[in-house]
């Protein structure tokens, strides 16, 4: 049964949900929220340098080292995790991956969903992912794809966290979120991803530079921050 509160993460590689939605992943779950992540891949061809700088090293050791740093990156972060192995470049999701997808927003009833940029010519893993999340989304509200009539389920909130190079990616954010009071359990998670130790200073970074803007944008003082970009309009009762 789906706690009262519950957020979802549809991550195409391991690194992904960590360095770009970690902080958000954190925060929540520090707030009482249930948050799932479901790794679409391993990211065991093209995510995982480090792994295969190892002679004779083979796919399936590869997989499993992914496997269990993003469980530990996982329960670092409060989530629980759930993997599709969809393979990576390419990714490829199947018709029963989807019919899966859908369950899992039917039985978790996020208030929220985070996913990839819809834009990135540098990795077609993660448009596919989401769009891949986006159709589960929109297939979940069907009231004929599996007719349940005691079924509730309410289309979540969708925010795109930031890739790796926004501005080759159409990426304009419009949501800043403070991660002051959770970044070290993320710089924690960030230390698990032996196979990506090249990104840890990288993303620290990022970090840093989105919690200036943050600052700056809203008066309020902070250090680090996650950006997002909302894809559907916030309904309100009051501007402010």
């Amino acid at each position: 049964m789906a706690s009262e509160k519950a957020g979802l993460v549809v991550s195409a590689h391991p690194g992904d949900f960590v360095w770009r939605a970690g902080g958000a992943i954190a925060l929540h779950a520090r707030k009482g929220y249930r948050m799932k992540i479901v790794c679409i891949a391993y990211g065991e061809r093209g995510e995982s340098q480090w792994a295969w700088k190892k002679a004779g090293v083979e796919m399936a050791e590869v997989k499993a080292q992914r496997h269990a740093e993003a469980e530990r990156a996982a329960k670092v972060l409060g989530a629980e995790i759930e993997f599709f192995d969809a393979g990576d470049y390419p990714l490829r999701t199947t018709e029963a991956m989807l019919d899966r997808m859908v369950d899992i927003y039917r039985e978790v009833k996020p208030s929220f969903v985070l996913t990839h940029a819809l834009e990135d010519p540098y990795n077609f893993d993660h448009p596919h992912a989401a769009h891949f999340a986006q159709e589960a989304r929109i297939v979940a509200q069907a009231a004929g794809h599996k007719p349940d009539p005691s079924r509730a389920y309410s289309a979540p909130a969708v925010f795109l966290f930031e890739p790796h190079q926004p501005e080759q990616c159409n990426y304009r954010p419009n949501v800043l979120l403070k991660i002051d009071e959770v970044w070290e359990t993320k710089r924690q998670a960030f230390e698990i991803l032996a196979a990506q130790k090249h990104l840890w200073e990288y993303y620290a970074r990022v970090a840093l530079n989105r919690g200036v803007q943050g600052s700056r944008n809203s008066g309020r003082p902070m250090v680090y921050a996650e950006a997002y970009q909302r894809i559907f309009p916030d309904v309100v009762e009051e501007l402010k």
